[in-house]
């Protein structure tokens, strides 16, 4: 297992639209095996392979506070979305530190296929369905960011520039 480079906005691989994966394979479950690696070591919940500059329609996703409940979603779709809407504050490790609030559909159902290459669908709430949601949008080349007023964005882009010139 390695830990993978994480791209951080305004980078623009991270608006770059993944390819759907043809064959689950050694090499995809190397690339999920160290994408969980490098989520974890960054106390983050979700990780999709667009933030480390890999191109294709995985993501990984553990919610649960004892870290012991791993989601794999290969090509992952949503198959049906709750008319309910939440607002939430949410954060993203492509994004340190910045934290605001985007709109998300309350309910979710899932279809994609597991590190197996099984195909699975689920039912999501919370912060599950908010995590499917987010990072499905890096797969589209879409950071939470982007959901927010330009003046906003703006200052991120700024502060994100700032920090990446002073080598923090």
């Amino acid at each position: 297992m390695a830990l993978l480079p994480i791209l951080c906005y305004p980078d623009p691989r991270l608006h770059t639209v993944a390819k759907p994966v043809s064959e689950v394979d050694a090499r995809v479950r190397q690339l999920v095996d160290d994408m969980f690696e490098t989520m974890y070591e960054a106390q983050g919940v979700g990780l999709a392979a667009t933030q480390v500059d890999v191109h294709e329609r995985v993501l990984v996703i553990d919610v649960s506070d004892e870290r012991n409940d791993p989601r794999v979603l290969i090509n992952p779709e949503l198959v049906w979305t709750s008319e309910e809407m939440i607002l939430g504050d949410e954060g993203c490790l492509s994004v340190p530190q910045v934290y605001d609030k985007v709109p998300r559909h309350a309910r979710v159902r899932v279809r994609a296929l597991g590190r197996d290459g099984q195909p699975q669908e689920f039912d999501a709430d919370g912060l599950l369905a908010v995590c499917v949601q987010h990072e499905m949008d890096h797969l589209l080349g879409k950071v939470f960011v982007e959901y927010l007023s330009p003046l906003k964005r703006n200052r991120i882009k700024s502060k994100m520039l700032k920090k990446a010139r002073d080598g923090a």
